[in-house]
């Protein structure tokens, strides 16, 4: 049954009003919830905000490296270490690596680019720093739904954002409701902020409704893979800063790993694959397990145990590709819209920035008595601001190396390096992308199968231990959120002409291409394994597959991630 169906057969569905309502409950969406509150009290105003979280709390969905560079919070929260914000490790030293199979050079400190400098930056979870920023939140009166996906964006009469349903509970796999069923709610508000992180399902509908990507670039996406290790004391190095270049990537294919030292003899580990890349057989999961075996990496953390795991899509976050951030009712913040400094490797201070400019544009805009207009003052903020100008430094990076690794190491030496000792902070000329991550892949017929070592069950692991220690859990009878446009494309066009990405581009053992009876071929969809990763959802050839929200409370349950 439909969601029209639903509510016309057992609603209305329940409703309740705010000021503003925030969808995500990430660095982004907090960070707007607190500053609304935080200027409400100096104006002297009653501003209700509430925010939605899809996750089973706070945190409980967030990965990510984390290297986090304290700017923005520090704005937020001047005084954040007396209030006992988690960043306890500062970063000590950054080592910059260039992989071959076997060895290693090593950047010196004097040649490393602007960018990749982290002085001054911390080593966090920001798993542990949502949940704090919650607390916060909540101490200011802000509340906080956990628990709850907004399913649907409301709209009134006049095609203006009003507020966004949550997803009905108790739906069958057959799509009728059975005893457990009710019917999710509306939450209304004069404005609606979208928080959902990269590829957010409810803001790619938005920026396809109000055309909001007209004459911008394509967005771009990469996947993360991260694990987190303890390891033996003797081998810690707290605040050690490690980026990987080279080895296991092949000319043509954009990726690099990191590793970051915290506190507590704990180690946190990764590899980034852009989502533009060609060979259809190619696993980012398995070139992250392959990674681990150099012996750069491999020294860190051999004779350790991993405790953790999960991915996520990342945006590339080239302010080319930005889309217009408003429409009448509602905003796009952090990486739902893109604000994302790809060549820092950095997005949460961006997130909390762009969440904390957006609340300065909605505040003023109540005390006024406006409601569901278009938020004008929080692009113009943007605009002047740091994070834009940060961006506008790095906008160039990715896109260099679309060109070639060569390539894109040279020009960000010219970029990061020599132009700002020549007093030049933002580059001379602008690249611009042409094409989405989906169109990339090449025919299977055209590329090399890649032969993946076996794991081995202490360094290098499997899809379906991983998913285990993500702690992901889905109510098993409710319809797949992962689903089709169309059944039969990909056996006829995915299987037939790229050998079945889907098997290999996700992270989490989702789909996989079985037999029936007859010896035909179909795919099946574990979406009980999905750690909403969204790689799908970009990396899909036909852009068939599409990812909606599963019922509140499910997916990955991470713990200081």
């Amino acid at each position: 049954m439909s969601s029209e169906d639903l509510v016309a057969q057992y609603g209305p569905r329940e409703s309740m009003e705010y000021d503003v309502v925030v969808v995500g409950g990430g660095p982004a969406g907090l960070a707007t919830a607190i500053r609304i509150k935080q200027l409400a009290a100096e104006k002297g105003q009653e501003i209700s905000v509430v925010v939605l979280e899809k996750g089973s709390e706070p945190g409980a969905h967030i990965l990510s490296g984390a290297v986090m560079d304290p700017r923005a919070l520090s704005e937020l929260f001047p005084n954040w270490k007396e209030l006992g914000a988690p960043l306890h490790q500062a970063v000590t030293g950054d080592d910059i690596l260039f992989l071959s199979e076997t060895g290693a050079t090593r950047t010196p400190d004097a040649l490393v680019p602007r960018n990749l400098h982290n002085e001054g930056c911390y080593v966090i979870s920001l798993s542990n720093v949502v949940k704090w920023l919650a607390q916060q939140a909540e101490n200011l009166g802000v509340e906080i739904f956990p628990g709850f996906a907004a399913a649907e964006v409301l709209y009134d009469e006049e095609g203006r954002v009003k507020g966004v349903a949550t997803g009905n509970m108790g739906i069958g796999k057959d799509g009728q409701p059975h005893e457990g069923f009710q019917l999710g709610m509306e939450l209304l508000g004069k404005y609606t902020v979208f928080a959902e992180g990269a590829r957010g399902h409810l803001g790619k509908q938005l920026i396809a409704k109000y055309n909001l990507s007209a004459g911008k670039d394509p967005q771009s996406y990469a996947i993360g893979i991260k694990e987190l290790w303890e390891i033996p004391a003797e081998k810690a190095k707290p605040g050690l800063v490690v980026h990987t270049a080279g080895w296991p990537m092949t000319d043509d294919t954009f990726g690099g790993g990191f590793l970051y030292h915290l506190e507590g003899n704990k180690v946190t580990l990764g590899f980034v694959i852009g989502l533009d890349y060609q060979n259809p057989y190619m696993s980012p999961f398995e070139e992250m397990q392959r990674w681990k075996t150099h012996p750069s990496i491999r020294a860190h953390i051999e004779g350790g145990k991993r405790i953790g795991y999960g991915a996520r899509a990342i945006n590339n976050g080239t302010p080319q590709a930005l889309p217009k951030t408003v429409f009448p009712g509602g905003a796009l913040i952090g990486c739902d819209a893109g604000y994302l400094n790809a060549a820092r490797i950095k997005g949460s201070h961006a997130a909390i920035k762009s969440g904390m400019l957006c609340a300065e544009a909605i505040v003023p805009a109540l005390v006024e008595g406006r409601a569901q207009d278009e938020l004008a003052a929080y692009p113009a903020a943007f605009e002047a601001s740091w994070l834009n100008e940060e961006l506008q430094q790095t906008r160039n990076f990715k896109l260099w190396f679309k060109k070639g690794k060569l390539v894109g190491q040279l020009m960000t030496g010219i970029e990061q390096w020599l132009l700002p000792k020549l007093g030049v902070q933002s580059p001379p000329w602008t690249l611009h992308a042409t094409h989405p991550d989906h169109v990339c892949l090449k025919p299977a017929a055209e590329c090399q199968p890649i032969d993946y070592p076996k794991p081995d069950g202490k360094l290098t692991f499997d899809r379906l231990s991983s998913v285990f220690i993500s702690n992901t859990n889905h109510e098993e009878n409710q319809p797949a959120h992962l689903t089709l446009k169309n059944a039969s494309v990909p056996v006829a066009t995915n299987l037939a002409r790229f050998a079945g990405p889907e098997g290999r581009y996700c992270p989490a053992g989702v789909y996989e291409f079985v037999k029936n009876d007859d010896g035909s071929d179909r795919l099946q969809i574990n979406a009980q394994n999905c750690v909403h990763c969204k790689t799908c959802d970009i990396k899909d050839p036909t852009q068939n597959i599409v990812w909606v929200t599963p019922e509140g409370g499910g997916g990955p349950n991470y713990a200081g991630m």
